[in-house]
């Protein structure tokens, strides 16, 4: 079975890590969302991508799944002493990612091949993509009439803005990557990992091409809130500003139209009747992923449910 997987953030790197452990390289790719990208300190910093590289290369801070593990702060404290921007924690590990980055995108190397070359020195095997070598922003746009880039919303004000709704810079002129899109094409079942629906999903969908070849796709998704709270980011809070309530069933109605199938927890499972009736077809089972042991379980119920579904349509 050919799969792939739609990520962005650290419950959707989880998940992918958990599904790279069972399947073969030929077997998974990921699109990672790049909407998350910015510039900062005149670096070019890819969240997404990085996180769900560190951690399919067992190099994520595994505290905060952001980052690199046994990381040093050398740089930054220097900045920070400096008086220099500093809202964006920078360890000296992660800052030689985006320092090769920088200089290989101003040489004009695309962002696909830059992804490529670290994940061979990474030692990663299975193919990550960036959702286009294309720049896409997400723009915050809140209550109070600010338009803010996502980095500045998410890390510098803490989420703590009221959302009012999201706008993807750059997304109706952005070409979905050529090899994603084959990949796409040729693939069995595609998953959306727990991800965030509005920020980490949606920049990706929103890419010209992707959901045009998925509607033609079983396609799952896997929730990534649990009895009305996400277990990391503000995906809940980002339901509640919008006037949605956050559950597990508003997350399944947000990709109305392309899911075959959703798998959510226990603690939801009053959503169920819900689910069904949009006629999705729910696996309900526990989706907390606390460690690695987690990862492969969840990774191996959601194959085992996505073999059932294309047993079903066969």
């Amino acid at each position: 079975m050919k799969v792939v997987a739609l990520a962005g953030g650290v419950g959707g790197a989880k998940l992918v890590d958990g599904l790279a452990a069972l399947l073969n390289p030929d077997e998974l790719s990921v699109i990672v969302n790049t909407g998350d990208d910015f510039e900062y300190l005149s670096l070019a910093i890819s969240p997404d991508l990085d996180t769900v590289c560190y951690t399919l290369a067992d190099l994520a801070n595994p505290n905060t799944g952001w980052g690199r593990k046994e990381e040093t702060w050398h740089v930054f404290d220097a900045i920070q002493s400096l008086g220099g921007l500093d809202w964006f924690r920078l360890g000296d590990n992660d800052l030689a990612t985006h320092l090769l980055r920088t200089n290989w995108l101003q040489q004009g190397v695309p962002l696909s091949v830059i992804t490529e070359r670290l994940c061979s020195l990474w030692g990663i095997e299975h193919r990550v993509y960036p959702m286009s070598d294309d720049p896409v922003r997400t723009i915050v746009h809140t209550a109070s009439g600010e338009a803010l880039g996502f980095q500045e919303y998410f890390v510098h004000q803490a989420c703590q803005p009221e959302v009012a709704y999201f706008e993807f810079e750059g997304a109706e002129n952005a070409r979905a990557l050529p090899q994603a899109m084959e990949t796409l094409n040729a693939c069995d079942l595609v998953i959306l990992a727990p991800s965030n629906p509005w920020v980490s999903i949606d920049p990706i969908l929103e890419v010209q091409g992707y959901r045009s070849v998925m509607r033609e796709k079983p396609v799952m998704a896997v929730s990534p809130l649990i009895g009305g709270k996400a277990l990391k980011g503000p995906a809940a809070k980002m339901y509640q500003e919008l006037g949605i309530r956050p559950t597990a069933f508003a997350v399944a109605e947000h990709y109305e139209g392309l899911l075959t199938a959703f798998v959510f927890d226990h603690v939801d499972r009053g959503e169920l009747e819900k689910i069904e009736a949009c006629r999705i077809i729910p696996l309900v089972t526990d989706i907390l992923m606390k460690d690695e042991q987690d990862r492969i379980r969840l990774a191996e119920e959601v194959l085992l449910f996505g073999e059932r579904i294309l047993n079903r349509s066969h």
